[in-house]
């Protein structure tokens, strides 16, 4: 009997079922545990094993840049990141008000890292999350315009609870660009979260963009009471290379 329920457990996918019902039966345990922590088990367990499996394809789907983690994020001094900000980020609470972040800074200084990390923490509480290039998504729709899956690619992007644009305004945005934009933006505003990554102060985002008053209605979307996090120091990335390099050169000397 024990063999058959494993076997229809199994073909049912109740994956996480299977395999604690099998160790409760390899470990001799079932004659310790009632009907009632039997079952009790074994919902939780396929309730563990289901979330775990969607996190994991949430990760996937999101396509991070890097695979960042909010314990990891440094906080030194000269990048001046506001702490307390970021930790109150970490929660996902934003998405649920449908907020954006906005985060600047010079090349290096951890950007898309923590872009990232805040992507991560919201796949791991189940939301649904793309991250990508600016200028390679605009190019991917751009492409989904010639082939006719121009609107499905869109849907998708709206129902998105998070999206992550990297790299943002690093050239001046064409009339495709600046009205694929627009549309990605309203179609999002008050109902979803925009996380924005520039080397770009916000400032000059304007002017990027072109056209004043496509402009005007983009960044009033996109900037109005959104969080801002201003990196500064230098870059990080070159940091770790004068470390690298310096360990090396202690480890030649020592040798």
């Amino acid at each position: 009997m024990n063999e058959s329920t494993l076997q229809r457990l199994k073909q049912l996918k109740f994956y996480g079922m299977f395999h604690s019902f099998k160790a409760v039966l390899e470990q001799g345990r079932s004659a310790s545990l009632t009907a009632d922590e039997l079952i009790s088990l074994l919902v939780e367990s396929e309730w563990d094993d289901r979330n775990n499996r969607r996190i994991d394809r949430n990760l996937r789907n999101a396509r991070f840049r890097y695979r960042a983690n909010m314990d990891q994020v440094h906080y030194d001094p000269e990048r001046q990141i506001d702490r307390n900000l970021l930790m109150r980020l970490a929660d996902c609470s934003f998405l649920g008000r449908a907020e954006n972040v906005l985060i600047t800074g010079s090349t290096g200084t951890g950007k898309s890292y923590i872009a990232s990390a805040l992507g991560n923490q919201a796949c791991t509480l189940g939301y649904k999350v793309l991250y990508s290039n600016t200028t390679k998504l605009i190019t991917r729709l751009r492409q989904a315009k010639a082939d006719g899956s121009y609107i499905r690619e869109m849907n998708k992007i709206e129902k998105l609870d998070l999206l992550l644009l990297d790299d943002f305004a690093l050239q001046p945005f064409d009339a495709f660009a600046r009205s694929t934009l627009m549309e990605m933006v309203e179609d999002r505003h008050g109902k979803k979260s925009t996380v924005v990554a520039s080397q770009i102060p916000v400032a000059l985002w304007h002017s990027m963009i072109g056209e004043e008053t496509v402009a005007d209605a983009i960044m009033d979307r996109l900037v109005h009471d959104a969080h801002r996090l201003a990196l500064m120091g230098e870059s990080l990335r070159k940091r770790r290379k004068m470390v690298a390099e310096t360990d090396e050169q202690s480890n030649e000397s020592i040798m």
